[in-house]
């Protein structure tokens, strides 16, 4: 689900490990080697909700996905009770964790749904059946993504998006408001959650200037 960050140590030491050569240094630049590389970082934390074999809610945070293309979402993840699910029922949901479910998201995260046998109910939250595929959409998540399983296999998670359903409140302008979403990130080299910040510009906008 997520990966630690630890602190880089004897940079010097560090090894390119295709060839076994030590690392080459940038000056001004501190070398931390591919053991404690955030690949992309911040993480999104998405939330992926199941049903179980019994019809019981699953959820877990995953901070290792992203948009495979325009209709297709890939996460990277071991297996948990989630991928079990996923195996009997070929659908999943993806939700946004946001300001408001903090600590509910981080408790999905750390306690498995094989230890606790309904998660969802003992935060308080509550679920709708997705009326696309064979999962339940976590009502607490005002933004989710309902989704078809393409593949799942050597770790990586590739759903089919079938429809992205979110609440009014979110909404400006019949459109996604990430300021009134609010979503969080997760900050691997400090092991913390972030929101998302204040808009500082405008895409496909602002770089004009260079192309004058």
């Amino acid at each position: 689900m997520m990966a630690a960050c630890g602190n880089p140590g004897n940079n010097q030491q560090s090894t390119n490990e295709m060839s076994n050569e030590p690392l080459k240094q940038v000056k001004g630049r501190v070398n931390f080697g591919p053991d404690h590389a955030l690949v992309t970082t911040p993480q999104p934390c998405v939330m992926i909700a199941t049903w179980d074999k019994d019809h019981t809610p699953d959820v877990m945070m995953a901070a290792w996905a992203g948009q495979y293309d325009y209709k297709r979402i890939v996460v990277s993840m071991s297996k948990h009770k989630t991928t079990e699910n996923l195996e009997l029922t070929g659908a999943f949901t993806v939700s946004f964790a946001d300001v408001h479910t903090v600590a509910e998201s981080d408790y999905f995260g750390l306690v498995s749904g094989h230890k606790v046998k309904d998660k969802v109910a003992r935060v308080g939250f509550t679920v709708t059946p997705s009326p696309n595929v064979d999962a339940p959409i976590i009502n607490e998540y005002p933004l989710t993504l309902e989704c078809k399983v393409v593949s799942w296999q050597d770790g990586v998670l590739v759903g089919e998006v079938v429809n992205m359903s979110a609440d009014e409140k979110i909404l400006t302008d019949g459109r996604i408001d990430l300021a009134k979403l609010q979503p969080i990130v997760f900050d691997a080299a400090a092991m913390s959650y972030r929101a998302i910040g204040d808009e500082v510009g405008k895409a496909w906008g602002d770089g004009k200037k260079f192309a004058e």
